[in-house]
């Protein structure tokens, strides 16, 4: 079979058999699967030979690049002495021992304690359960609430969709979460009006005590935020943002969770953003560029006044997964930050890569379309705009930047669209060049993307 019959089988295949997550699935089925066979670097190639660079190391996680054999060999190797066991009953294993001894030296001070589990909706469930269960054992159990914010992502399962504030999946939710509650995000760009960011900052901050004293201040348990809206649409707050917050979590004595899943592992600069916007949080789920994707694995760095309450008054945590500090998982976790240490990844991230690749960005705002270019270290964020000088969005979201993704994609750049912002997360190893390339081709897809919906 040449490259075109095999792909055509697979996509057979597929079409047979395969819900995609996040798709429709009778459209794909009709447009026919993308079958990605491999991958080395910041490249991924398709089963017909096509190369892509792929400005979204894959899923927002692939952040030491594709082909590292390292962790291929640390998984190999594991697998051969302890593929699996679990740590109920007792037990625990050596990789999830000692990386829990590095977690707790490269996350923000105060966090040393640590929670397994498999993606980021697991730790988001975690962290419901343990917000729940803290202030039961604190005497509180009436502090039932966790405020949110709209189009905030913090997973699928139904305790993380409930804690997003995605209309489009509470919509096909069900039966959510009781007593989860949205308050406006910080978005400036497409919401602040007449206001300076600082200003809205403040504003949109304010909005949380506002929710607070609505609902009672001995009713709220809790606060949750990524540090920057990732799914959302790469949403950076203004400065004065997370200070506000965590002067209203304070006063109020609410804990603060952020969710690190996206943000976490160098992206920002900084090894979590917590650090990078000076946020000090009382529980920080984690998952993505863990293990750079390689192997599912998440976890909860909890903070010591959470883990004084849930180690020293629980008794039994009733919570865990089969999976929970998997041995092969955790040993390529332990790899992965070895690697990134060494090669000092972060600290190219926050002096050199970032600073060329926001520069190199920059090079696009003078396109039509571009309003704006919002980035921090590897991770930006682009509205495309009716117009530029007033922050016109299209009349009907979402349409020119799907029209946009899939220009990029002709144009072999991966570039993900949250509505109408082109939102880019490369791997934290991409160079000079590569960013060059990867500007290159994202101009072509803005200029096809402008000579469709007649812009250009």
């Amino acid at each position: 079979m040449n490259n075109f019959d095999k792909t055509a089988y697979w996509q057979d295949i597929d079409q047979a058999h395969h819900i995609h997550p996040f798709t429709d699935t009778a459209d794909l089925n009709n447009r026919g699967t993308r079958v990605i066979t491999s991958a080395k670097g910041v490249f991924i190639e398709d089963s017909n030979g096509k190369r892509y660079l792929d400005g979204m190391a894959g899923l927002w996680c692939v952040n030491v690049g594709y082909g590292r054999k390292e962790l291929a060999e640390a998984a190999y190797k594991q697998m051969l002495e302890l593929p699996y066991y679990n740590n109920f009953f007792q037990c625990a294993n050596t990789p999830a021992i000692e990386l829990s001894k590095v977690l707790a030296e490269i996350t923000p001070e105060g966090l040393n304690h640590v929670f397994y589990a498999n993606s980021g909706s697991e730790a988001n469930d975690t962290v419901v359960r343990m917000v729940h269960q803290y202030w039961n054992l604190k005497g509180k159990p009436e502090r039932t609430h966790i405020i949110s914010r709209k189009n905030a992502y913090h997973g699928s399962t139904v305790a993380g969709a409930s804690l997003g504030g995605m209309s489009g999946m509470h919509a096909q939710g069900g039966s959510l979460l009781r007593d989860v509650v949205h308050i406006d995000q910080p978005y400036w760009y497409g919401e602040g009006g007449d206001h300076t960011p600082e200003e809205f900052g403040l504003l949109t901050a304010r909005k949380l005590e506002e929710k607070i004293e609505e609902l009672g201040a001995d009713r709220v348990g809790a606060f949750i935020g990524e540090p920057i809206q990732g799914a959302g649409g790469v949403i950076i707050p203004p400065s004065t943002y997370w200070p506000e917050i965590q002067r209203i979590c304070k006063k109020y004595d609410i804990l603060l969770i952020a969710d690190e899943v996206i943000c976490g592992f160098g992206r920002t600069g900084n090894w979590f953003g917590s650090e990078t916007f000076d946020i000090k949080p009382d529980l920080m789920p984690m998952a993505k560029g863990m293990s750079s994707g390689y192997l599912p694995i998440s976890a909860v760095m909890v903070g010591e006044r959470v883990a004084d309450v849930l180690i020293n008054q629980c008794g039994e945590f009733t919570h865990g997964f089969t999976y929970s500090g998997h041995p092969a998982a955790a040993a390529v976790a332990l790899e992965n930050i070895r690697i990134m240490r060494d090669e000092k990844m972060v600290e190219r991230v926050r002096d050199d890569i970032g600073p060329y690749f926001r520069k190199q960005l920059d090079t696009l705002k003078d396109h039509p379309l571009v309003g704006a270019v919002e980035a921090v270290g590897l991770i930006a964020g682009m509205p495309l705009v009716d117009d530029k000088k007033t922050r016109k969005a299209f009349d009907k979201p979402g349409t020119v930047g799907t029209i946009c993704r899939d220009a990029c994609v002709a144009n072999g750049v991966i570039s993900r669209a949250c509505g109408d912002r082109m939102v880019l997360s490369p791997p934290l190893c991409i160079t000079h060049d590569e960013v060059d390339e990867m500007v290159k081709r994202l101009r072509a897809a803005l200029d096809d993307t402008a000579k469709k919906i007649g812009k250009m």
